[in-house]
């Protein structure tokens, strides 16, 4: 308590505990047990505790120990074994003697093999450009009854929010998955070795048919970490978006009108969609190149603004939303973010 006295004065006395590891409470105490002791004198010391008139002696714990680790008792609670011992006319003690026991002896234990998970590597993805990371994911559209539902198939480009392909089906399969890559890879005319496939942790994502098929198109394939939606977020917001629209009903009455309102939502979600994380350009403009003229437009009609009441904007030229320069998915902690970098976790639609 010295050292703490003597930093107390230049750091106060929380710091000065804080650096020589005590807790804050330290020297307050110490005092007051200082203080105690120059009224009422040094504590006695308290006597032993007594051994209990009742309590097992050394040979009946050894006679305890043995028939607990005996062939017969290894593996049986001693709840039961006490149990057991009472129907057989014998008492060597008490349960909670024997869990005593046990446990002097570290014998007592979590007996059952608990599942340990392995350690999943948290993916960290970066796109600066169209066609760099797709995401995809599959979600639900409940059906005309009860328990009934439609499953829909949608690809998307995180740098700019383009869904480069959707399919929907009245299944889940691989099959359908594996055609629904193929198709959208050859449309877009994918170079190969520079595309990133991200998805979660379902069925489809890791079947065997759409890993051999990745392989041949030369893309690279990534998961999710098990129960981590923050992994997948671009797919979560593009089908929030969806279901969050207006026109989104509760149920569909069959696939054919499933898919009609996705071909009308995925129209307008493309081309006319105001995304808040792509300076509220349509993905359409982000993905086909025409965001920087259109960002020239946007500012064009500011400055013709600025010049004809330049008080309304206080004296300062105004600027447009700057154009995103990445997406993320999962930064390092290194990375700092920039006005212009995507945060996933802050994923807007």
């Amino acid at each position: 308590m010295a050292a703490v006295h003597e930093l107390t004065p230049a750091l106060g006395a929380g710091a000065a505990c804080r650096a020589l590891g005590l807790p804050r409470g330290a020297s307050a105490r110490h005092r007051a047990q200082t203080h105690r002791r120059s009224l009422v004198g040094p504590m006695p010391a308290r006597p032993a505790r007594p051994r209990p008139p009742l309590a097992l002696d050394a040979q009946e714990n050894q006679t305890l120990l043995d028939a607990l680790t005996s062939a017969r008792f290894a593996d049986t609670a001693p709840a039961a074994m006490h149990a057991t011992l009472l129907d057989e006319g014998r008492y060597l003690g008490s349960v909670r003697t024997m869990y005593r026991l046990l446990a002097a002896n570290g014998a007592c234990r979590e007996r059952r093999n608990q599942l340990t998970h392995p350690v999943y590597c948290k993916p960290e993805l970066l796109a600066i450009a169209p066609n760099q990371v797709w995401s995809w994911d599959i979600t639900k559209l409940k059906g005309p009854a009860k328990w009934t539902c439609f499953h829909l198939y949608v690809i998307l480009d995180i740098f700019s929010r383009h869904v480069v392909g959707w399919l929907l089906a009245e299944r889940e399969g691989s099959d359908l998955a594996e055609q629904l890559i193929a198709d959208s890879v050859a449309r877009h005319n994918v170079e190969r070795g520079m595309l990133t496939l991200h998805a979660d942790r379902g069925a489809a994502m890791r079947s065997k048919p759409v890993a051999a098929l990745l392989v041949d198109l030369d893309i690279t394939k990534s998961h999710s970490r098990p129960h981590v939606s923050d992994d997948n977020p671009y797919s979560e917001s593009q089908f929030k978006t969806m279901k969050y629209r207006p026109d989104f009903p509760a149920r569909f009455g069959c696939i054919e009108d499933a898919r009609l309102h996705c071909q009308t939502f995925f129209a307008w979600y493309n081309t006319e969609h105001r995304h808040s994380g792509i300076a509220y350009m349509t993905p359409q403009a982000m993905h086909y190149g025409q965001a920087q003229a259109l960002q020239e437009a946007r500012q064009t009609a500011l400055d013709t603004a600025f010049r004809a009441t330049p008080m309304r904007f206080k004296g300062k030229r105004p600027t447009p939303c700057d154009l995103p320069t990445a997406a993320w998915i999962n930064p390092p902690a290194s990375e700092t973010p920039t006005p212009k970098t995507q945060q996933p976790r802050t994923v807007n639609s």
